[in-house]
């Protein structure tokens, strides 16, 4: 995209359709998904705050000082009540895009971890399988479930890849 270093006040000024990530100055590009990738985005969304918790997809989330991302859901325990997010998530979850890459996701997700995130979920709406990424675990795939670090809020992996979220 973008090789012109921008400040992060002009990317936190400015509107991107699609959004993209600010990373050192620079515009990333993010992949956007399919109607699928969008579908279980939203369906996501709908069940955590069905769990209880404020969920929110493509909120910008500042990583590190220099570095704002924007992932396909962040959810919280309570609303953090920011514009831009820079409260620590319960937990980030990303959906695979057919263009992207999980070994590219995981890379990402260590910025995710290295802010503070308890873990960070990879789902995979054409495989219907779902990974997680934890600090000391690293990334691995699930198998019924998935759930948040402390394992308080979990979701059946079933009830994730149903046709409402297809």
């Amino acid at each position: 995209m973008n090789t012109t270093v921008v400040s992060p006040e002009e990317y936190l000024s400015t509107s991107y359709k699609p959004d993209v990530n600010y990373i050192d100055g620079r515009l990333e590009e993010r992949n956007v998904g399919t109607t699928k990738h969008g579908d279980l985005t939203w369906y996501l969304k709908f069940l955590l705050k069905g769990l209880g918790l404020r969920a929110f997809t493509e909120a910008r989330l500042r990583v590190a000082p220099n570095r704002y991302r924007v992932p396909d859901v962040c959810a919280y325990l309570t609303d953090p009540h920011e514009d831009v997010l820079t409260a620590v998530p319960l937990l980030v979850a990303e959906v695979l895009s057919p263009e992207d890459r999980l070994s590219q996701l995981a890379r990402e997700a260590k910025e995710y971890l290295a802010m503070g995130v308890p873990v960070v979920w990879i789902l995979d709406p054409v495989d219907k399988v779902a990974y997680v990424v934890e600090p000391n675990r690293g990334l691995f795939q699930v198998g019924k479930s998935i759930a948040t670090f402390d394992g308080s809020y979990s979701l059946q992996l079933v009830d994730i890849f149903s046709e409402e979220g297809q």
